[in-house]
């Protein structure tokens, strides 16, 4: 076949057709790969708190003061604090001395080519009822009031003396909870974007996860000491970066999943098996030595605990963590398992396992009672330590203990039937 002849021409345009479609074939599968991609990365992201946790306990699942993401937009009893964050929006983007307009246009239009995005992240609520500039002028106004409000709590120099959010202890502390919500939440991508837009003074060198960790350093263990290195690009909101800082470092002994049951610290300790405070760089590190000692790391239960860890266990119960080892919950319930009375707490109290200046002992077992967890066994990170501390069995300690307690069930019962 030589040049110039119909069939080569033919032949020619015929190839130069099939790598047209051979290519647009690539272009549309790589689209195609990217756009699962995202789905995946955000799939259900942002969930409500399943109704079985919020009975009995709504006040530790909705937010009091702030309304942050779309789930409680437009609240009535939260309409107060869009003006506060009004400011904070003008106080952070008027800062320097440039054009206020071209950064507003540079942040609306990278918020509208992320709304499909930030959207998808909530899963099956995509919120039809907010249109895209409602949508895109709450991600701009929250995203803004959160990184003007890490900066003023960093940096004192830039709060005004009539400031509200730092005057009233109470607002403070109500502010704090309500972002640590599971449904007061939005991506954190969405927050790294607008830092990188606005201008951040100067005298602010921190990075922006640095800023978000100093501003909860209360809330977190270890007081608040995180090296950043610790997070990736997987850190999906607040509560999620809050949540890494709670994750064991060292795994657990392995176990056929099997075991969940545990006994309290007093029954424990009648059968030979100590309790000592463990240095870790993770509250969740807790082991059993040969020395029959249960190592665990001081918990510090403050002000924020129970709303803390009610909504990372709410987490857990949903999007992805709906299967996979449940670490937070597996605590709770661990924990739970040792304290069950005011004298359980005591006793870890008088170790330093359980540090709070804030409760008594009776107070501390009223917060773990209130902490509600389920799970299948599977799930549960700690199957393995209970298979070695119910390995542990002296019989004849046993026996007496379990003698022990039975003859305080029957004075008891006989004590109620008379």
């Amino acid at each position: 076949m030589k040049e110039g002849d119909i069939s080569y021409t033919n032949a020619k345009r015929n190839d130069g057709e099939l790598r047209d479609i051979v290519q647009e074939e690539e272009e549309d599968l790589a689209q195609s790969i990217d756009e699962r991609m995202k789905d995946v990365s955000s799939f259900r992201r942002f969930n409500r708190v399943p109704e079985e946790l919020k009975k009995g306990s709504e006040c530790s699942y909705s937010p009091k003061l702030v309304s942050i993401g779309p789930f409680h937009h437009g609240v009535d009893n939260l309409k107060t604090m869009e003006e506060h964050k009004w400011c904070y929006l003008n106080t952070l983007v008027s800062r320097k001395p440039v054009n206020t307009q071209t950064i507003l246009d540079k942040c609306v239009k990278t918020l509208r080519n992320l709304e499909d995005k930030a959207r998808k992240c909530y899963g099956e609520n995509t919120f039809e009822q907010i249109g895209s500039n409602e949508f895109v002028q709450m991600m701009l106004l929250d995203s803004c009031f959160l990184i003007e409000l890490f900066i003023k709590f960093v940096i004192k120099g830039f709060r005004r003396r009539d400031d509200i959010l730092f005057i009233n202890y109470d607002m403070f502390f109500r502010l704090r909870c309500d972002l640590i919500l599971l449904e007061n939440q939005i991506p954190f991508f969405i927050l790294h974007q607008m830092f990188n837009l606005v201008p951040i003074p100067k005298e602010c060198t921190y990075s922006l996860m640095q800023l978000a960790l100093l501003f909860f350093r209360k809330l977190i263990p270890g007081e608040g000491l995180v090296t950043i290195e610790k997070f990736g690009p997987s850190v999906h909101h607040i509560l999620d970066l809050i949540h890494h800082c709670y994750l064991p470092t060292s795994p657990q002994v392995h176990s056929n999943g099997t075991q969940k049951h545990m006994h309290n610290v007093l029954h424990l300790h009648d059968v030979g098996i100590k309790f000592k405070r463990a240095i870790s760089d993770s509250v969740m590190n807790v082991r059993f030595t040969k020395g029959r000692v249960l190592e665990i790391p001081s918990l510090k239960i403050h002000s924020y605990s129970e709303i803390l860890f009610k909504n990372m266990v709410a987490l857990e119960q949903c999007g992805t963590f709906r299967s996979g080892t449940k670490h937070v919950a597996s605590y709770v319930y661990l924990m739970k398992s040792l304290v069950r009375s005011a004298d359980d707490a005591s006793y870890l109290t008088d170790r330093e396992i359980l540090d709070s200046s804030m409760y008594n002992d009776d107070e501390i077992f009223q917060l773990m009672m209130r902490l509600h967890v389920e799970f299948d066994v599977k799930d549960f990170y700690y199957s393995g330590l209970c298979e070695k501390v119910n390995g542990y069995k002296k019989k004849n300690k046993w026996k007496k203990c379990s003698q022990k307690f039975s003859n305080v069930y029957k004075k008891t019962a006989k004590r109620i039937s008379c």
